[in-house]
């Protein structure tokens, strides 16, 4: 008595795009509702309102005016060279409330950018860490 087995036939092995597809699926949905999306685009700015009248005289406030020409000016009043040490030294005499004194650059559009970044370097220099841009909104801009 001799039993003959016969082998199955071998199957190929399938990928089931099918359910390759519902799981991409599932993740790109997941991914779309967990993504939070930022504006880097605008910034909102509330500029504070000054009277053309009234001067303002805070202690805590330096004003360094730049020019176009590179000339700079504290507090109105002109500096003689256009140095770093002269910066300084004009901030020095300025800064009534000392560390807390708040620098503010007032530059002129078309001024060079190293006479901005001198006078980062002498506030620096002159212990003065807080330092802010002064800058006008299109509308001023557009009525001179």
């Amino acid at each position: 008595m001799r039993l003959h087995f016969r082998r199955p036939a071998r199957e190929e092995p399938e990928i089931n795009l099918i359910a390759f597809i519902d799981v991409l699926l599932v993740i790109l949905i997941f991914l779309m509702l967990t993504t939070t999306y930022s504006k880097f685009t605008e910034m909102q700015l509330r500029l504070p309102t000054a009277d053309v009248d009234a001067q303002r005289d805070y202690p805590k406030e330096v004003i360094v005016a730049v020019s176009s020409d590179g000339n700079y000016s504290v507090n109105r009043n002109p500096l003689e060279g256009r140095s770093v040490e002269a910066v300084v030294a004009g901030l020095l005499q300025a800064a009534k409330a000392g560390k807390d004194t708040v620098v503010i650059i007032s530059a002129d559009a078309s001024a060079r950018h190293q006479s901005v970044v001198t006078v980062m370097e002498a506030a620096r220099r002159a212990g003065l860490t807080q330092i802010t841009f002064a800058t006008q909104s299109s509308a001023q801009a557009g009525g001179r």
